[in-house]
C-alpha cells in the first residue's frame, strides 16, 4: 500500500478539534513521518499508527507547529524500548534544539539518533522500496517540501512465461532489473520474452508552508497526489502573501498547472471554524480536491 494518513491539518493554533501539521506515509512495509506538530503522539494513538515502524522523520521547517511534538515522540520511543536507528531530516538548527531539550532534562537517547541537515534540493533517502527528495519553498524561514515516490524495478515477472522458459526463481530479481537470462547450454532468454513493463512509480508531493509560487509546478508535475497548504480563503489573498501562506484558489492553481491526479488541502487558519468553504472554493479551479481530514488515509493512486 502507498497511502498518506493525516494526523494534523491545522496551522499554528489547535482549534475546533484540528491539530498542527503531521502526516504518516505508508509505502509497502515502511512508515515515514512528515512534520510533527503538537499532539502528534496523541493522534498516532487515536489512529493506531505504530511508532516502531517509523525510521525516517522529515521536518519541513522550524516553526513550532511543524515540530513541537518531536521531542515527546523521540523520548516516548525510548520509553517503549526502541533500539533501531531513527533518522531526522530538517533545515539547520534541529539538532541543537533537541540536544538542548535533552540536556535540560538530564536525559539521553539510547537508540541511534541521526540528524541530517537539509541545505539544498536533492535526494535525501533512496532504498529499494522508496525515494525521498526535497525542494525549497517560499516561506519566512528556510522551508522544504518533499517528494516521496515508489522505487520499483522497471520490469515485472510474467509467471507463466518464466515457468515455461524454465528460468530459475533465484534469477527473478535480475529479470526485474531488465537483464536477459543465459541458460547452461548458452541459450539467451531475452528479458522481453519473460517480463512485462512495470507500472509507473507513483508519487506523493508535500509542498509544506509556502506563498503562492508557480515554481512549485515543476516539482508537483504529474503527481498522483499533491498536498498543498490552503491556509486562507481567496478573499484573504493579501494576508496570505504577507504571512507567506497560500489560499484555496492558489493551491488549486498549482494542482491544475501540474496536472496532478488529486489535490489535498490543509494547514487551515484557526480563524475558520468550518473548512467546507475551502474545498468548495478550490474545486472551482481543480475539481478533484479534498480536505486533508484528520484520521483519513488517502491512497496514492
Amino acid at each position: 500500500m502507498f497511502g498518506v494518513t493525516i494526523l494534523g491539518n491545522n496551522s499554528a493554533l489547535p482549534a475546533y478539534d484540528r491539530h498542527p501539521t503531521a502526516q504518516v506515509i505508508s509505502i509497502q512495509d515502511q512508515s515515514i513521518l512528515i512534520d510533527c506538530g503538537e499532539a502528534t503522539q496523541i493522534q498516532m494513538s487515536r489512529y493506531k499508527v505504530k511508532r516502531s515502524k517509523i525510521n525516517h522523520i522529515f521536518i519541513s521547517h522550524l516553526h513550532g507547529d511543524h515540530y513541537f511534538g518531536l521531542i515527546g515522540l523521540i523520548t516516548s520511543m525510548d520509553l517503549l524500548g526502541r533500539t533501531t536507528d531513527l533518522h531526522l531530516f530538517s533545515p539547520p538548527g534541529l539538532k541543537e534544539i533537541i540536544d538542548m531539550q535533552l540536556a535540560v532534562a538530564n536525559a539521553s537517547i539510547p537508540y541511534p539518533l541521526h540528524f541530517h541537515t537539509i541545505i539544498e534540493a536533492g535526494t535525501l533517502v533512496e532504498t529499494p522500496k522508496f525515494k525521498v527528495s526535497c525542494f525549497p519553498t517560499q516561506h519566512r524561514i528556510p522551508c522544504y517540501g518533499f517528494t516521496i515516490s515508489e522505487n520499483k524495478a522497471p520490469r515485472k515477472i510474467n509467471k507463466e512465461k518464466v515457468i515455461a522458459a524454465e528460468v530459475p526463481f533465484s534469477y527473478y530479481d535480475e529479470l526485474k532489473k531488465g537483464y536477459d537470462y543465459e541458460t547452461k547450454t548458452g541459450e539467451v532468454i531475452t528479458n522481453a520474452r519473460v517480463t512485462d513493463p512495470a507500472s509507473p512509480n507513483k508519487k506523493y508531493v508535500y509542498t509544506a508552508d509556502t506563498v503562492f509560487d508557480l515554481g512549485l509546478v515543476e516539482h508537483a508535475m504529474d503527481a498522483n497526489l499533491l498536498y498543498h497548504e490552503a491556509t486562507y480563503l481567496q478573499d484573504q489573498t493579501q494576508k496570505a502573501a504577507e504571512r507567506f501562506h497560500a489560499t484555496t484558489i492558489q493551491a488549486a492553481t498549482i494542482a491544475k498547472e501540474a496536472k496532478v491526479n488529486r489535490l489535498l488541502i490543509g494547514h487551515f487558519s484557526s480563524k475558520y471554524e468550518s473548512i467546507e468553504s475551502h474545498v468548495m472554493e478550490a474545486r472551482t479551479v481543480f475539481a478533484n480536491t479534498d480536505i486533508a481530514h484528520e484520521g483519513v488515509t488517502f491512497l496514492v493512486q
